[in-house]
């Protein structure tokens, strides 16, 4: 059975902010793409199981959020890349932005991240989520969501300050070999 017309007009209304989402989470544009096209090919599979109570938006991430997940855990014997050799990479030259360095900076520092605060971090920041809707989509408590949003901002100003952050639980991205 196909998804009715609303559905799949409220679905192609979520791409631009699922698109911000994902760029911002992965930091590769091929890889943002492809993440997108899994949520939206999962969503159109599952669109039954859409909550018409619920906002798309927040339905949609959630499954990018459970892709990206999967992903990670799928790759994880692969070897990370160091936060300095992303501001290298063929989209650190396209940049619109009055500052191409503050962004090469802000991005470099957002990788730097541990993924459990720069997910919410960029829910709530970047998507304007709720504390309530980002805690529902990640499924953690309200208080982590708020917890962690404080120590992932702390971190990122420490780190475009040009210092090591001083919150416990940030840590830099280690080459596995």
């Amino acid at each position: 059975m196909t998804a009715p017309t609303a559905f799949r007009q409220q679905l192609l209304s979520t791409i631009p902010r699922l698109r911000r989402y994902a760029r911002s989470l992965v930091f590769d544009p091929s890889t943002a793409d492809d993440l997108v096209q899994t949520a939206l090919e999962r969503a159109l599979a599952h669109w039954h199981q859409f909550d018409q109570r619920r906002d798309i938006l927040v339905w949609v991430i959630s499954i990018a959020h459970n892709a990206h997940m999967d992903d990670r855990r799928r790759r994880s014997h692969l070897v990370n890349v160091e936060p300095q050799e992303l501001q290298d990479g063929p989209d650190a030259q396209r940049s619109t932005h009055a500052d191409p360095g503050l962004r090469m900076d802000l991005l470099a520092a957002l990788a730097r991240l541990p993924i459990e605060q720069r997910e919410p971090l960029l829910l709530v920041t970047l998507e304007q989520l709720s504390y309530a809707e980002c805690a529902e989509l990640l499924r953690i408590p309200v208080g982590t969501v708020m917890s962690r949003v404080s120590r992932g901002r702390a971190a990122l100003r420490a780190f475009l300050d040009g210092h090591a952050p001083s919150t416990p639980g940030t840590r830099s991205i280690r080459r596995v070999i």
